[in-house]
């Protein structure tokens, strides 16, 4: 076979592939995806000086404003779920890109602390109808049966927001001012954001396309394993609970004291800001080795190495001193944990407990998750200030050991109870 068949071959499916309703699905919300982080959640890390130095309002109440986003979030995650299987995630998460605009430009003409915390509160329900849990949720309405491989995909779209958006930001503020950023990430998500939702998620796989994929269930360990029923579901679901809980403390928390961390380990400023901003480089590179080479992994298993990685990273970091290797290594071990974790928070609720009320099941999950993800960065900041960052990271370090162990002991119960029903 010549060069250019082979050629053709691989165009023809690659073009048969975008067009599907998966394919299509996934290009879709991975531009909403950047989006969508990168004019919210994300918006704060360029922006928070420019509003506080406007608007005199001190930096922490400019930084509460994600709190009570996130805070907002969490609260109605479970309800969220429900409307996703109840009306389908086309509708949900049209409706966040029109929620996440109205918010935006509330906080653009905010001229008290009252408006601005109440723009953010909605932007919270806009951004739990808009974000990874409801995107996840929707690829698995789409194609039940290839949840995996596509939560997998959809994560590295959504690696590149701040990359993408902070530099973006930055540009703009200078230019327009931070208010009129604001609109202008409004209307992004008007004018692409909700056009993409309602059309990428306008198609489902056919009948026959899933039952073709599940007889091939040996691609992707842990799809036709039976749904966890009866107490042995409510047992995984604490489980699993507890274990993106405690994760959430230590990546919410590093999300905004990575820096000074890396720092108080002993680095200079430059040196720790310069590995602070390779953290984005090691999730994207996970996440790249999970498709690559993790096809054929239980979703168990990918959580428990994910898992792993964060305590793993404390320990080289604290005992490394000051060294620069060490630093580097704490990052690849932290950055690849996060950007796995990431994936497991949408791959193993799939594999435990099918594709069945999957939107439901993830927005009970990814309550504690959405609240601790919340509260840990000034959580950490008072343990910071009472004892200092010695006894912050010895905190961090437990708290991963913690997440770690409930991970292993998850795993353990699982193919213990999987080995009798198979006996």
């Amino acid at each position: 076979m010549s060069q250019s068949v082979r050629d053709g071959q691989a165009h023809s499916a690659w073009v048969a592939w975008l067009m599907s309703p998966i394919g299509t699905a996934i290009v879709a919300l991975g531009i909403t995806q950047i989006i969508a982080w990168g004019t919210t959640l994300y918006a704060l890390g360029v922006l928070a000086a420019p509003i506080a130095a406007d608007t005199g309002w001190s930096r922490s109440l400019v930084f509460s404003g994600l709190t009570v986003g996130l805070l907002v979030s969490g609260f109605v995650s479970t309800a969220v779920g429900k409307a996703i299987d109840e009306r389908g995630g086309q509708l949900v998460m049209s409706l966040g890109s029109v929620l996440c605009a109205v918010s935006l430009l509330i906080v653009a003409a905010a001229s008290n602390e009252i408006a601005y915390l109440a723009g953010w509160a909605i932007m919270g329900l806009g951004m739990r109808m808009s974000l990874y849990d409801a995107a996840f949720a929707a690829l698995v309405q789409v194609a039940p049966h290839r949840g995996r491989r596509a939560i997998s995909y959809l994560t590295l779209f959504g690696g590149f927001a701040s990359s993408i958006f902070w530099p973006i930001g930055h540009i703009l503020t200078a230019e327009v001012g931070w208010r009129l950023t604001l609109v202008i990430y409004a209307a992004i998500n008007i004018a692409v954001c909700l056009p993409l939702h309602w059309c990428g998620l306008s198609r489902r796989e056919p009948a026959e396309s899933r039952t073709a994929e599940t007889s091939s269930a040996a691609a992707s360990p842990g799809v036709t394993d039976p749904p966890l029923e009866g107490q042995a579901r409510l047992l995984a679901m604490v489980l699993f609970g507890f274990v993106m809980a405690a994760s959430a403390f230590v990546f919410g928390a590093m999300a905004v004291h990575l820096p000074a961390v890396l720092e108080a380990s002993g680095l200079t400023a430059a040196a720790a800001v310069t590995l602070a901003s390779l953290k984005g480089v090691a999730q994207v590179a996970g996440r790249v080795c999970e498709i690559l080479f993790g096809k054929r992994l239980h979703a168990i298993d990918l959580g428990r190495i994910s898992i792993a990685g964060m305590p793993l990273g404390f320990v080289v970091l604290m005992a490394g001193g000051a060294s620069y290797s060490a630093a580097f290594l704490f990052i690849v071990f932290f950055g690849v944990a996060n950007g796995l974790v990431t994936i497991v928070r949408g791959a193993l609720p799939l594999a435990l407990f099918g594709p069945r009320g999957y939107g439901t099941v993830l927005g009970i999950l990814a309550t504690p998750y959405l609240l601790m993800n919340a509260l840990a960065p000034a959580a950490l900041a008072v343990i910071v200030d009472l004892w200092g960052y010695g006894v912050a990271e010895a905190v961090l370090l437990a708290v991963g050991l913690l997440s770690a162990g409930a991970m292993e002991v998850m795993g353990i119960w699982y193919r213990r109870r999987r080995a009798n029903q198979a006996a």
